[in-house]
């Protein structure tokens, strides 16, 4: 895949979260994906696998947090696409 094309995915892809289509984003990724999350303690943090483990971690992040991404910039070189923008959540309550 071309540089430019790299990054239209990568820009396709926050699209689809902004949209909150996760059907899109799934498209978008590799069935082997690996997406790590560092931290703990929060609903988010931790290894998902594969389109499975995407789906739970989208799921589990569109019922527990808002979220608002502001990607503003893209650097790719090779098959990388670097993001710099800024991000905010926020936790959304537990209903018991």
């Amino acid at each position: 895949m071309s540089i430019d094309k790299n990054v239209q995915t990568v820009k396709d892809f926050f699209a689809a979260i902004g949209r909150g289509d996760r059907k899109g984003m799934l498209a978008l990724v590799a069935e082997d994906i690996e997406w790590i999350i560092p931290g703990e303690d929060w609903p988010l943090a931790g290894t998902r696998h594969g389109h499975a483990g995407l789906a739970d971690l989208l799921e589990t992040a569109f019922r527990s947090i808002e979220t608002s991404m502001e990607p503003r910039e893209f650097i790719a070189q090779g098959d990388r696409v670097l993001v710099v923008g800024s991000a905010r959540e926020m936790i959304k309550a537990q209903q018991s």
